[in-house]
């Protein structure tokens, strides 16, 4: 019901591949799918290579929202998957009160919540 979408700030390639796993994900995945991009290794700065800037317009444009993240310094490890969860809530809630069938996340606006807190899940 969800994925996350991880590449590596300090590697091109890892970036470049991100719109091919987006395409992968929304031609073999159900439509409610929820998605969440993550740069990683933000705590590798003086190698970053990929500008948080060019990451956020991305997942604008993929509909997906964003979090820079470090697995190594656990910075915004918790959040991200906390995040997962409650989109994937919000629309199994959206789905089970009758509002039709649920759609892809494209009406969803992305945003970088990447320093915002995140309260539980209304499941």
């Amino acid at each position: 019901m969800g994925f996350l979408l991880i590449y590596d700030i300090t590697n091109q390639d890892s970036f470049n591949t991100v719109q091919d796993w987006a395409t992968q994900i929304k031609t073999y995945s159900w439509d409610n799918a929820q998605v969440i991009l993550v740069g990683n290794k933000c705590d590798l700065e003086d190698d970053r290579l990929i500008p948080t800037e060019d990451s956020q317009r991305l997942a604008h444009e993929l509909s997906f929202q964003f979090f820079e993240a470090s697995a190594k310094d656990n910075i915004n490890v918790k959040q991200v998957f906390e995040c997962l969860v409650d989109v994937i809530c919000e629309k199994m809630n959206e789905s089970m009160d009758g509002d039709g069938p649920v759609s892809n996340h494209k009406d969803s606006s992305p945003q970088d919540t990447s320093s915002e807190g995140h309260t539980g899940c209304a499941c």
